[in-house]
């Protein structure tokens, strides 16, 4: 077996459980593998809220890798948690966090791991509820045979919530018949979704509604939002592992939501509004952090945390703290171009410098438009000048291809636009007596997302995107200091599939599972004809549900789950996508109620009126152009 430390528990900063037979046991499950799942915040902050309770426990788990599976299954050993290493069916709650459509095939392993039968209406009043939350919750059809209830937003309030219901349920002995009761409970919680108390109608191919079974059983659920981030400064405790993982560093959570309106954004569109933590906050949250972990290096983690107002001071004040020995170095792993400067750059190198990854998305202007990701060339090489010129070698670029109304020519702009900022890096390097500069461009082909203006777009093929990837590869053979890298374009297929896909699409799902179809995200363990088997075992059409325009009037699969916006206002802002018409950042002009904020009586939080540095977008600089590139090329030698 494969690294066994996946398996142990026994990080810095985790803590034994206290059980007891009346507390709701909660293990929260990330269906991936350790070291992709225990970074993730949003695990370890509803485990510390859960374990803060006199009612409820809560332990961890991850999805084994099939080697240890494989022993498991032999042995007959079910899922069990890292931290205690109790068995999954001692735990009252399953919950799982849904970051990623591909590891829908391993929710079922794990549901099947943990000894309990894979579709919810089999299960026994004594089983485990089996739980989900995150981002991909937004459309939670393709999971709706197999999850009992789903958390729509925020999990902060509602664990404590669902905990207070489920708390009464264990003490009346779970009878038989209960379970039913106790989910008809839970769908009164506000932003609780029970899928089995919904019917699903269709006429024909199309899906006509999704609508309650029983009075009281809300028509449309709504999405929780914490109105204050700064009344919860977790994790207090981050875990340190024992064992290599992604982003192994002290993660702080700056601010959450997004108001730039990137049309092709999911995570941008759902958090909504902004919701800026304190900047003392952060600065505590530091200190603390490296205290307790010992870390020497801080991520400020956001959408996009180059938009926290004050962000310099706060980096600034960082990397000054004597108490953090001035030794720590700061990464911003989400950072728009048009806000980093070169007072940014200059403080992150103070210490140590961090990789900077950039996401122009599109190759020109014109298709930035379309996106609404209203950057212009000049705003990305004055960030990788600042960048390079301050002594930073390498740089990472993201694109995305096969968006709406994309064109040979818009591909080709990224190979430009990589070229160009290698120039401008050599430029800068060369006047800071820097080295030798790299710019790795990194292409992703374009799933469309459920709850963006985007949700009706028919997704691009894969010989289409294969075709753009093959142009870019040849454009940019011959180009030194560009690396070109590009996602599978198949992984996108069957991303799009259940990223889109209504309740039918649960089968397919069951199916690859049971042809032993799981870790779909890792390119070693993709198999896209096992999807496609299923589908035409199904009776389905992959080309129906993936590549298809929707109409205005289509009923869309979750249009009974609610992020706030007004659906009048995503298809508006989906036909200003094909008309290149792009909108500024509502965080600093009057609002155009997309619903997100006058909905739910909140608004953007923030911790200073003044807009961040830089900027092209609603920080009062001209949005009609984006073809002046104050740089200068330089002459390629001859020969």
């Amino acid at each position: 077996m494969q690294k066994p430390a996946r398996y142990i528990g026994c990080e810095g900063g985790a803590r034994v459980a206290s059980w007891s037979p009346g507390k709701v046991s909660w293990l929260l499950t990330y269906p991936d593998a350790y070291e992709v799942g225990l970074p993730n915040q949003g695990l370890q902050i509803l485990g510390e809220i859960l374990n803060e309770r006199p009612d409820a426990v809560a332990e961890r788990t991850y999805a084994p890798w099939p080697d240890l599976e494989a022993l498991m299954r032999r042995d007959g050993v079910p899922l069990f948690s890292v931290d205690g290493h109790r068995p999954a069916g001692e735990f009252d709650v399953l919950a799982f966090n849904l970051s990623a459509e591909l590891v829908y095939t391993n929710v079922l392993n794990c549901i099947d791991l943990a000894g309990l039968e894979v579709r919810a209406e089999r299960r026994r009043d004594s089983d485990p509820l089996v739980l989900a939350g995150g981002h991909c919750t937004f459309n939670p059809e393709p999971l709706a045979d197999f999850v009992d209830a789903f958390v729509i937003g925020d999990g902060e309030e509602a664990v404590g919530e669902i905990t207070a219901v489920l708390r009464d349920w264990k003490a009346g002995g779970k009878t038989p018949g209960s379970r039913e009761g106790v989910l008809r409970e839970l769908a009164t919680v506000p932003g609780v979704y029970v899928p089995s108390l919904y019917e699903a109608a269709y006429d024909g191919p199309r899906l006509v509604g999704v609508t309650p079974r029983h009075p009281g059983v809300p028509e449309r659920v709504e999405k929780r939002t914490i109105a204050d981030l700064g009344a919860w400064p977790y994790p207090k405790h981050q875990l340190v592992p024992l064992t290599e993982v992604v982003h192994d560093r002290l993660n702080v959570e700056v601010f959450r939501g997004c108001t730039r309106g990137c049309r092709f954004c999911q995570a941008g569109m759902i958090t909504r509004p902004v919701r800026e933590r304190p900047a003392e906050q952060v600065r505590r949250m530091v200190s603390d952090g490296l205290a307790a972990t010992g870390y020497d290096e801080v991520a400020l983690t956001s959408l996009s945390t180059a938009d926290y107002s004050g962000i310099q001071d706060v980096v600034g004040g960082v990397i000054n703290d004597p108490t953090c020995s001035g030794q720590v170095a700061v990464s911003l792993p989400s950072l728009r171009v048009d806000a980093f400067t070169v007072g940014i750059a200059s403080e992150i190198q103070k210490v140590r410098r961090t990789g900077l990854t950039f996401a122009p998305e599109g190759g020109t202007w014109r298709m930035r438009q379309v996106i609404n990701k209203l950057i212009r060339e000049e705003d990305l090489y004055g960030a990788v000048e600042s960048a390079f010129s301050q002594g930073w070698q390498r740089v990472k670029l993201y694109f995305l291809i096969g968006l709406p109304t994309e064109t040979d020519e818009d591909v080709l702009g990224i190979g430009e636009l990589a070229r160009n900022c290698v120039q401008v890096g050599r430029g800068a390097a060369n006047q800071g007596k820097g080295g030798r500069v790299t710019v790795t461009a990194s292409v992703g082909g374009f799933v469309p997302k459920p709850q963006t203006p985007f949700q009706w777009f028919g997704q691009e093929t894969v010989p289409g995107l294969t075709h753009k990837v093959n142009l870019l590869r040849d454009a940019t053979r011959r180009d030194k200091g560009v690396t070109l890298r590009w996602h599978d374009p198949r992984a996108s297929l069957a991303e799009g599939l259940a990223s889109r896909g209504d309740r039918r699409v649960g089968a397919v799902i069951e199916e690859v599972w049971r042809r032993g179809g799981t870790f779909q995200e890792w390119s070693e363990h993709f198999d896209l004809r096992l999807w496609e088997d299923a589908m035409a075992g199904a009776g389905l059409s992959l080309d129906w549900y993936v590549h298809r325009d929707r109409d205005e009037d289509e009923v869309l699969p979750w249009d009974h789950i609610s992020a706030g916006l007004h659906r009048d206002f995503l298809w508006q802002d989906w036909q200003d996508a094909l008309a290149a018409a792009g909108v500024p950042d509502c965080r600093w002009t009057p609002c155009y109620d997309c619903g997100a904020c006058t909905g739910y009586g909140l608004e953007h939080v923030v911790a200073s009126a003044v807009p961040p540095g830089g900027g092209s977008q609603g920080t009062g600089v001209d949005l009609s152009s984006g073809h002046v590139v104050p740089v200068r090329l330089l002459e390629r030698a001859r020969g």
